[in-house]
């Protein structure tokens, strides 16, 4: 089980659980797969070199500062202009730039920046995001920097006790750390890197913060002159971290002699499950996706003893699978049956906050019991243009030609996030997720079994139990063109 989430972690969780229900609006009988910790990690680089309101939306998008409608938090963060202020102080003591770490992946986001006014910078490389727009750019009143205020949204309990302050790079940095523990008994590896034009000047102190927190690589590209050339090295370097798993994934024109900057970040998750499925005991079963429809599924089967929760107002329960050495899991949450006219997931997923989500796989509610599992065997992998997603959840400035502020990334103030790319893959089979080769446990127990058959639409979470942190997220709906 988790021990008390981080604050990054604490927002990652937030965000997911934002996006998967952003996303499900959508199509609400669609398969999900994402990894908010790789959407938050690209993101909260690019929010590294913006100001004003720019970066206020992103914070708040990624729940690292309450929205103004949004009640007390627990954990404040620090407010933008002071991090930023911070920043710049440990920016000068840094001399050298850090050696990035190595990586694979089965989530990732990449972005590209571009200049707003459609001219080729001079100077310098490196940065992160994706995308341009070809507009003037426009300056703004300096009071857009002191806008980002206090998160406290005028809660007279955060401002009389206010928790301590949290630095946003730090917090990721500290994540960082506990997620790529070299003995680990999983194959977790987590990389980011900047492709920045060559020509382009980047602010120094934006590109340390970056290698030191972040671990990031700069390489220098000729975007002007050859972009096709570097979106396949782009390409090429993605598919090597993510073992094969994630190819092409920039499209053809998606940089051109505009782009300025583009930020990968891969994760790669390999592990087995501490008791693995008896593969002779998968078989053929029936897959509900709705009161009236089924669909053929391997069922894979397993008879042990794993936490689990019971949710008698919501209707549900949650299990907890542990991966080998305890360190992962992933969590399925699952509605006792199909009460509407859809998946079934409606309702759980309106009421699903933060605050029921560590209730319900907390301690406090998880008893180890003796439960017989009957979960899909499934692959799935998601595209997604964050875009227009980012849009509607109030990242705005960002994107816009006119509004957007990314002055501590450049002194031109030229640029604009364009586009943000994610692309996530799962395989779960009866060895782990992504895996192969582990050790068989046989329970044999004198009680009965109780019964956990994921045989209808579930929600499910890959978690790391250490630090809290969410590293993926998912909604299987229905088994079509997912098993293997």
């Amino acid at each position: 089980m988790a021990s008390e989430g981080k604050p990054v972690s604490e927002a990652i969780t937030k965000f997911c659980l934002a996006l998967l229900s952003k996303l499900s609006k959508d199509d609400s009988t669609a398969n999900l797969f994402i990894s908010p910790f790789s959407i938050s990690s690209a993101l909260s680089m690019v929010m590294l070199g913006a100001a004003g309101n720019t970066a206020t939306q992103m914070s708040k998008v990624l729940c690292f500062t309450e929205s103004d409608n949004a009640g007390a938090q627990r954990t404040r963060m620090l407010p933008m202009q002071q991090v930023h202020a911070d920043r710049q102080a440990r920016m000068q003591k840094q001399s050298q730039m850090q050696a990035p770490v190595g990586t694979k992946l089965p989530g990732y986001l990449v972005k590209i920046l571009k200049e707003k006014n459609g001219d080729a910078g001079k100077t310098d490389d490196a940065g992160k995001t994706d995308v341009a727009a070809k507009t003037d750019k426009v300056d703004k009143a300096d009071d857009d920097t002191k806008k980002t205020d206090d998160v406290s949204g005028g809660d007279p309990q955060l401002q009389s006790e206010p928790s301590k302050p949290v630095n946003v790079p730090a917090g990721f940095a500290e994540v960082l750390s506990e997620l790529n523990q070299i003995d680990a008994s999983y194959a977790l590896d987590i990389a980011n890197k900047l492709y920045g034009e060559k020509s382009y000047q980047f602010i120094e102190a934006f590109l340390a913060e970056i290698q030191k927190e972040y671990k990031a690589e700069l390489e220098s590209v000729d975007y002007q002159n050859n972009a096709e050339e570097a979106r396949i090295s782009i390409n090429n370097w993605v598919e090597k971290q993510t073992q094969g798993k994630i190819k092409d994934l920039l499209a053809k024109d998606a940089v051109n002699g505009l782009t300025k900057l583009v930020l990968v970040n891969a994760i790669y998750f390999k592990g087995q499950w501490n008791q693995k499925f008896n593969e002779e005991e998968t078989i053929d079963s029936v897959f509900k996706t709705s009161k009236n429809d089924t669909k053929e599924v391997k069922m894979m089967r397993l008879t042990s003893t794993f936490p689990i929760a019971v949710v008698p107002e919501f209707g549900c329960r949650v299990l907890e699978m542990p991966y080998k050495g305890k360190a992962l899991s992933m969590l399925i949450l699952l509605p006792d049956q199909i009460e509407d006219d859809s998946t079934g997931l409606e309702k759980l997923e309106k009421e699903l906050t933060y605050e029921k989500f560590m209730k319900w796989t907390g301690p406090g509610m998880m008893n180890e019991t003796l439960i017989e599992v009957g979960l899909p065997r499934f692959k799935l992998e998601e595209m997604f243009d964050m875009k227009d997603i980012l849009v509607s959840m109030g990242m705005v400035d960002a994107f816009d030609p006119v509004k957007s502020d990314f002055s501590k990334m450049s002194p031109k103030r030229d640029l604009v996030l364009s586009k943000a790319v994610h692309k996530a893959y799962v395989d779960v089979n009866e060895v782990g997720t992504e895996a192969a080769g582990a050790t068989v446990a046989i329970v044999a127990e004198r009680a009965l079994a109780e019964s956990f058959k994921a045989d209808h639409p579930y929600l499910f979470f890959i978690r790391h139990n250490p630090s809290g942190t969410i590293l993926f997220a998912g909604k299987f709906c229905s088994p079509e063109s997912t098993t293997a």
